[in-house]
């Protein structure tokens, strides 16, 4: 039975308020619906390796969620961060600093790393993918003008890979492209599946 087909039975809750990550869990075929916003505090150890905050700030917006999951409910939590040097690129704050983010990722390959927590009332499963990614030598006027067009400030290391600068800039791509986006969709369709098969009532 296809995944979608047997999720019917489920409601699904992505609590997140990126509409690319809508955007591709719709792509998926699946049915879900949007939680309302709530707080939380994406706080980290500082001496937590870059490659686990990801994971570890999705399981922290799922506790975070203030409403009692429903049997039949499944919360789906994400968080995705860029890592260059073994440094996390956040999200600017302005456009000088999205434009140092685009000029140091500029011909070099840097790491996106997107960590996903399902929780059910009975269960939890949580998991991550690895994308490497790089960028052709970026010149001072095709930043500029990115950053001046597409004003990236809500989005983790400066750039949206669906963006232009993603069509005219990225040269290569090791993983899924859809991680970087911010929802490794194929992973998160192959966990679903195991989490559903685990289901006790």
């Amino acid at each position: 039975m296809l995944l979608q087909n047997k999720l019917k039975s489920y409601k699904l809750i992505l609590a997140s308020r990126s509409p690319r990550r809508r955007e591709l869990l719709g792509g998926a075929g699946l049915e879900f619906t949007v939680a309302d916003d709530f707080e939380v505090e994406e706080v980290y150890p500082p001496q937590m390796p870059p490659r686990k905050v990801p994971q570890y700030l999705a399981e922290l917006k799922s506790r975070a969620y203030p409403a009692t999951l429903a049997n039949d409910e499944i919360l789906i939590t994400a968080d995705t961060v860029v890592i260059l040097d073994g440094e996390i690129l956040g999200k600017p704050a302005n456009r000088n600093e999205a434009i140092k983010m685009l000029e140091s990722l500029s011909g070099r390959e840097h790491v996106v790393v997107t960590g996903v927590c399902l929780r059910s009332k009975q269960q939890r499963r949580s998991f991550s993918a690895v994308s490497r990614v790089t960028f052709r030598p970026l010149s001072a006027e095709e930043i500029e003008y990115y950053v001046d067009n597409c004003r990236p400030y809500d989005k983790a290391g400066a750039y949206g890979i669906q963006e232009w600068i993603g069509y005219v800039g990225i040269r290569s791509i090791r993983g899924s492209f859809y991680n970087v986006m911010g929802l490794p969709v194929e992973a998160l369709f192959t966990n679903l599946a195991k989490f559903t098969h685990e289901r006790v009532l």
